[in-house]
């Protein structure tokens, strides 16, 4: 599975409409706004450029019918994926992906990602790059049976998994006296290098990267690309604030890509080549009970938190629906639908028997995403559809 680039990853010369509208919102902050530019102020475009509207329509694991400017072909050719984040939780993000790669025609274009969902989309890239769909399998495969035979405190920091209320819990009076030293940085630095190739990031068959990270000045989302990601980046986009150090990249102090978009959707939307995005959503929206100890109501928080940013992007790719723009097909696959009670569950969760469980799960989800064609269902599927691959080994 090879990623497209288009020259040096841009849009082309004019971009699409899509581009233009999303653009003109102007509210990333990854670079500068642009000048105010003198003389007369640009004309709209003609009324019949309406017709072309965005198309999407968001599923829980299922595409929309296919609008006139985008294939009928299904699976997917080209591809694009968001990456939640969501600490070990994005185990299922990693069965997702185990499966998508076993589809020889599907081709990855480009990569969102933010927390673990970062992490997972670097492992996807670079083993794309280094050595094809086995090459990402491997790579992945490799970091999550690491994960869980070492299930460290080091480990839980590798993907993000402690939110800020969660360890002002854990660690008490401690923290709120001052007195905790954020965990040193080194140790995990030379772990993201010993199974990612950051320098293979820039070769030409890898998919192109949007990986977030907060910046702490003035709290706005900032998307890294290949060109400018190291271990610092990934890094800072798995920072939680009252854990880790601040991550400083040129100057600027970055935590948790999750706080300012988990994973950056619009931005996916903005830049992918693609008529289909596929959005890998790990962390519970939905929750039958109502909280009443302080870990409950603080999971849940979390959990909510994670997916503000989430919902309000989502919802700004479907306000963008009354204006003149090619079709998008969006779909999406959520690990509640297939995790029982995944709402009650920790993120910081290391357990083996967990973790195989996401993957299998997220393995069968993806699976049903390929195999139901355009038609949209809710229904679950029936137990005996199921696949049951073979458990992963330590590689």
């Amino acid at each position: 599975m090879i990623g497209a680039h288009d020259g040096d990853g841009s849009l082309g010369a004019s971009g699409t409409a899509a581009s233009r509208l999303l653009s003109a919102t102007n509210i990333w902050s990854d670079a500068p706004a642009p000048a105010p530019v003198s003389g007369p102020a640009p004309q709209p475009e003609p009324v019949a450029q309406a017709a072309a509207r965005l198309d999407i329509v968001v599923t829980k694991a299922a595409p929309v019918a296919p609008a006139q400017a985008r294939s009928d072909q299904w699976p997917p050719r080209r591809l694009s994926l968001a990456l939640q984040g969501g600490g070990t939780f994005a185990a299922f993000t990693w069965g997702v992906l185990e499966r998508l790669l076993e589809e020889p025609d599907i081709a990855i274009d480009t990569v969102s990602g933010a927390s673990a969902g970062a992490i997972n989309a670097l492992l996807l890239a670079c083993g794309l790059a280094e050595g094809g769909r086995e090459g990402a399998r491997s790579r992945l495969n490799r970091f999550w049976v690491r994960l869980m035979h070492e299930a460290s405190f080091r480990s839980l920091m590798l993907i993000g998994g402690f939110s800020p209320a969660g360890s002002s819990v854990a660690f008490g009076p401690t923290l709120r006296s001052g007195q905790f030293d954020p965990f040193d940085l080194d140790p995990l630095r030379q772990a993201l290098s010993r199974d990612i190739d950051f320098a293979a990031l820039r070769d030409p068959r890898c998919p192109k990267l949007l990986i977030a990270a907060t910046r702490i000045r003035d709290g706005q989302q900032q998307v890294f690309r290949n060109d400018v990601i190291t271990a610092d980046v990934a890094l800072a986009s798995t920072c939680p604030p009252l854990v880790h150090c601040a991550v400083e990249i040129d100057g600027e102090a970055y935590w948790d890509g999750g706080f300012g978009g988990n994973p950056p959707l619009l931005r996916l939307a903005q830049e992918t080549t693609t008529s289909d995005v596929l959005l890998v959503q790990v962390t519970p929206t939905r929750d039958s009970y109502v909280p009443i100890t302080l870990a409950a109501i603080d999971r849940r928080l979390d959990q909510i938190a994670a997916n503000a940013a989430l919902n309000a992007e989502i919802a700004a790719i479907e306000w963008a629906q009354a204006h003149a723009a090619p079709s998008l097909r969006l779909s999406r696959i959520a690990a509640e639908d297939s995790v029982d009670g995944l709402a009650q569950r920790s993120s910081t969760d290391l357990g083996r028997g967990f973790i195989r469980a996401l993957h299998r799960s997220g393995r069968e989800a993806a699976e049903r995403w390929l195999r139901q064609g355009t038609a949209v269902s809710a229904a679950p599927p029936a137990s005996d559809q199921r696949i049951a691959p073979a458990e992963p080994a330590l590689a």
